[in-house]
């Protein structure tokens, strides 16, 4: 059996602690939906097995006609993210630690039904964009594929806390970006597509609340080694799951796709210094008492939100100095 490296050993306490949160982890398992009560794609989309089924697909397309270039780069974007869901379970079994995969420790328990219910929206946004003929799905199709080739780093070791961190800010900023689609889906006259984003949504927030519950967990009992490994991952930046997409032809797809969404205001810096704050207010980082390094960790934590805002503003006035750019996935169009 390999040895632990000598980061793993550093993170053993981490784990121990991990460990004593089981009966929290079995208490919040009810934030996955029995299978029996949740929704699955074809809830949401034309029914092909009826006899009307030409015109449900007839009125699904049509609905679809009104959206812009630029909601359906976004929304392709967001769906290739949530395509490479096989590369986040596997980054997220560092917390679960599920060695033979059907462990029945509530930690393995959770990621199952978190990788269960992620996986359906991949399905159903994949779904959906196909059936609406509006984007190219073989340039989509060879994006997703590049970027589950590529694999997927959280620029958080082998420290479960920092894997909790991660997750907890992802998951709300995922939620937010599903939202923000929906809501714009629904100014361009797509109910369809407003609906299947708000119930996407609202699967993120379940899961937010799971991972940042627990890691609230872990700053009550050791709030100074959280606080710095919260200090060291904010340090580095929280990495976008989608960084590493890649359609074949623009080796900056996820920068112009981020530009797009940040025109949108699907997802913006504004988001980003606003889900921090969030956290920090959640897990009472700054009424934490510590000293030493914690202390200096905590003092940087608490200052970021507001020097964050004030580079987005600056950031927001250079994104309408950005030119276009063709996107593969929409036929070369321009946004």
């Amino acid at each position: 059996m390999p040895q632990p490296s000598a980061e793993e050993s550093r993170a053993i306490p981490q784990f121990e602690l991990l460990a004593e949160l089981t009966p929290e982890v079995q208490k919040h398992l009810s934030l996955l939906l029995p299978v029996e009560d949740a929704w699955q794609p074809t809830d949401y989309l034309p029914d092909l097995t009826k006899p009307d089924w030409q015109e449900q697909v007839q009125k699904f397309r049509e609905s679809a006609l009104e959206l812009t270039d630029e909601v359906l780069v976004v929304l392709v974007g967001d769906m290739v993210t949530e395509e490479a869901l096989p590369s986040y379970a596997i980054a997220l079994n560092l917390i679960a630690r599920d060695a033979e995969g059907t462990s029945p420790d509530p930690w393995a328990k959770w990621m199952r039904g978190w990788t269960a219910e992620e996986n359906r929206h991949g399905d159903l946004l994949n779904a959906f964009l196909r059936l609406t003929g509006r984007v190219d799905m073989r340039s989509i199709e060879v994006t997703i594929h590049h970027l589950l080739n590529e694999g997927f780093n959280t620029r958080s070791g082998s420290d479960p806390y920092a894997g909790l961190i991660y997750t907890s800010f992802q998951e709300r900023a995922t939620k937010i970006s599903h939202a923000n689609v929906g809501r714009l889906a629904g100014k361009n006259g797509d109910e369809n597509l407003a609906r299947i984003c708000r119930k996407i949504a609202a699967d993120e927030s379940r899961h937010e609340q799971f991972y940042t519950r627990m890691m609230g967990e872990v700053m009550k009992r050791d709030p100074a080694r959280g606080v710095l490994i919260f200090k060291e991952l904010m340090t580095r930046v929280i990495a976008m799951p989608g960084r590493l997409m890649n359609d074949g032809q623009d080796a900056h797809l996820f920068e112009h796709f981020a530009t797009v969404a940040q025109k949108l205001g699907v997802y913006t810096v504004y988001d980003y210094a606003e889900i921090l704050q969030h956290l920090i207010t959640t897990w009472g980082v700054a009424g934490l008492a510590l000293s030493g390094p914690a202390a200096a960790a905590q003092e940087f934590l608490c200052d970021q939100p507001a020097r964050l805002t004030k580079m987005a503003e600056s950031i927001t006035k250079k994104l309408h100095e950005e030119p276009t750019h063709a996107f593969s996935w929409i036929y070369e169009r321009k946004v």
